[in-house]
């Protein structure tokens, strides 16, 4: 008998295990790296509602733009943890105002963390050297060379001379949920194919 329980404990712990696998393949399915022209729809029109938000409601994220050699908008990044976590959205790489190319961010936390948010996030790439290497690169992440640029209560875009001559200028936004703080570290940018 004690055989025949252990045998089945071994047959479900396999199951549990086939189950958890396929369920994680669904997943990763499901996060497909693929654009088709409906999601480009979606995407670009997130991005011209945040572009225009950005703009209207961050004084000198306009004078950024026009100063950045790119422009990485991503309109929706959903956030959520309990230990272990993660993020997920999909943006567009504007240069000049035109959308080039269609970038998926992806994060994976572990640690103190429970809870969800959203945000949404733009990064400037103020030389064309940091756009030219974010494009080359087959999969992105975050480096030291980005700075962050933060609203003040005043609702004007703060920028200090280091953050003025940084490679890259990253702007969080909109943040909504109950996680404190939306920061971008380990944040990796992929190039959606179409």
């Amino acid at each position: 008998m004690g055989q025949h329980m252990n045998n089945g404990l071994s047959f479900l712990s396999r199951r549990g295990l086939l189950a958890g696998a396929g369920a994680m393949l669904t997943l990763t399915a499901a996060c497909g790296n693929g654009v088709d022209s409906k999601d480009a729809a979606v995407i670009d029109a997130r991005v011209e509602a945040t572009r225009e938000y950005l703009f209207t409601n961050y004084a000198g994220t306009r004078d950024l733009a026009d100063k950045a050699f790119g422009i990485l908008y991503m309109p929706l990044v959903t956030e959520a943890g309990l230990g272990i976590g993660g993020s997920y959205g999909r943006g567009a790489l504007q240069i000049n105002g035109v959308t080039v190319d269609y970038y998926s961010a992806t994060r994976a936390t572990f640690g103190l963390q429970i809870g969800a948010q959203q945000y949404a996030h733009a990064l400037f790439f103020m030389t064309e050297e940091a756009l030219s290497d974010f494009r080359r690169a087959s999969g992105w992440a975050v480096g030291a060379d980005m700075k962050y640029a933060i609203d003040d209560q005043g609702g004007s875009l703060g920028t200090d001379t280091t953050t003025g001559l940084a490679p890259i200028i990253a702007f969080v936004f909109g943040q909504a949920g109950l996680m404190a703080g939306a920061t971008l570290g380990g944040t990796k940018y992929t190039r959606i194919i179409p």
